[in-house]
């Protein structure tokens, strides 16, 4: 299950965030960089506050890369009796030795390492600190100003950027002034936690005050497991239901809406002819998809399936390189959408837009079969379903 992690300043924050069900207390000065970080003296206080109840981490500040300058913070941060410690790697020709001087400190203590997306690292950074025996890693971004995570990186390099953490046996958080609508989108790669700070103050100002109302509504978007002896079910499964995740039995007497995309124009890498090989072109998708109901009245984004899903799913798939039929686009999109099991039934429509005065493309429909709520995340597509073409024969050219 996905955490949520919560920074706070002070031990005033501390409290709001451990009354709001925040799955990890973090702490870091938000008026002094990404990572600024607070006082010992505060770390222990909110330490000895939360006494065990949940995890503790907290950052080392935006530090020069320096060996022993990194060393010595981690190790007075580690000092304070945290469960996990944050610290910032910024691109640099002495990053391997800032690694390679926390080996030691990182067999008895549990170290995060901070990448930011505002900036480039070497591709094998993640295996560079499994080596070195760190717990985990997240992505954050350094420049408050510059923009979101999401500005920065698309939902599928996000997903790689997970991918990559875990092969290496890695604990990864996503942060990066990440705001509600975020998260289910962020949800469908598993991180092991998601990290906020503006989302949680008021007015969504990182510098401001913690906001009750505002964290509890981030905690509610995020599936909680229950403790055992509540005898309730260790998992949400209603809000799982309205993540994508899991139907519930009762969603079909509520009824079905629609969801689309419409006019979503990317370059897509497609055709069968020579000429379309080595070079994009222009691809218009149009998508809809009957989603079941959990609520009459929705009020929040536990309520919906994202259209972001949608979008990011068709990114996600062009992505990965050359694709000769506009079938195969179609069916690949279909498919995704379909994963999300409270979809029961999807139309695709790729249309090619410059291999003529006018467009040419397939348009296809594919349904849910029938089948037990109590098999999340098995979509089958029903082979019956229409599948028309548009534009030149067979629509692949």
């Amino acid at each position: 299950m996905t955490k949520m992690l919560a920074s706070v300043q002070d031990l005033k924050e501390a409290e709001i965030a451990l009354k709001s069900g925040a799955d990890i207390i973090d702490l870091k000065d938000p008026d002094n960089g990404a990572l600024g970080a607070v006082t010992p003296e505060t770390i222990r206080e909110v330490v000895d506050f939360v006494a065990g109840a949940r995890p503790v981490s907290a950052a080392c500040g935006d530090l020069p890369m320096e060996p022993e300058i990194v060393l010595r913070q981690a190790g007075e941060i580690a000092a304070t009796g945290v469960e996990y410690v944050k610290v910032g790697f910024f691109p640099s020709g002495r990053l391997t030795d800032c690694i390679e001087a926390l080996k030691d400190l990182a067999q008895h203590k549990k170290l995060i390492a901070v990448l930011f997306a505002d900036h480039a690292y070497p591709d094998d950074l993640p295996s560079a600190f499994a080596a070195a025996g760190f717990h985990g890693i997240m992505i954050d971004t350094a420049d408050k100003s510059g923009g979101r995570l999401l500005d920065h990186l698309s939902p599928d390099r996000i997903g790689n950027f997970i991918r990559s953490a875990h092969d290496q046996h890695l604990v990864v958080g996503v942060a990066g002034s990440l705001e509600a609508p975020d998260i289910p989108r962020l949800l469908v790669f598993m991180p092991d936690f998601l990290g906020f700070r503006g989302a949680l103050c008021e007015s969504q100002k990182r510098n401001a005050g913690i906001d009750q109302a505002a964290t509890a509504r981030i905690r509610a978007l995020i599936p909680e497991e229950q403790p055992p002896e509540t005898g309730v079910s260790r998992v949400d499964y209603q809000l799982l239901a309205a993540r994508g995740y899991f139907p519930s039995p009762e969603d079909s007497k509520l009824g079905t809406d629609k969801i689309f995309v419409r006019d979503f124009v990317l370059p897509v890498q497609i055709g069968t002819y020579s000429f379309e090989h080595g070079k994009a072109q222009k691809v218009r998708f149009d998508v809809t998809a009957d989603v079941l109901r959990v609520t009459l009245n929705p009020e929040d984004m536990r309520h919906v399936v994202s259209y972001d899903l949608i979008m990011d799913g068709i990114r996600s798939i062009v992505a990965r390189g050359h694709i000769e039929l506009a079938e195969t686009l179609a069916e690949q999109v279909a498919a995704f959408v379909l994963e999300h099991p409270r979809v029961t039934r999807v139309v695709v429509r790729a249309e090619k837009l410059e291999l003529g005065p006018g467009g040419v493309g397939v348009e296809i429909e594919r349904k849910r079969e029938a089948q037990s709520a109590s098999k999340p995340r098995s979509s089958s597509v029903n082979a019956g379903a229409t599948h028309a073409h548009g534009g030149r024969k067979g629509g692949h050219s």
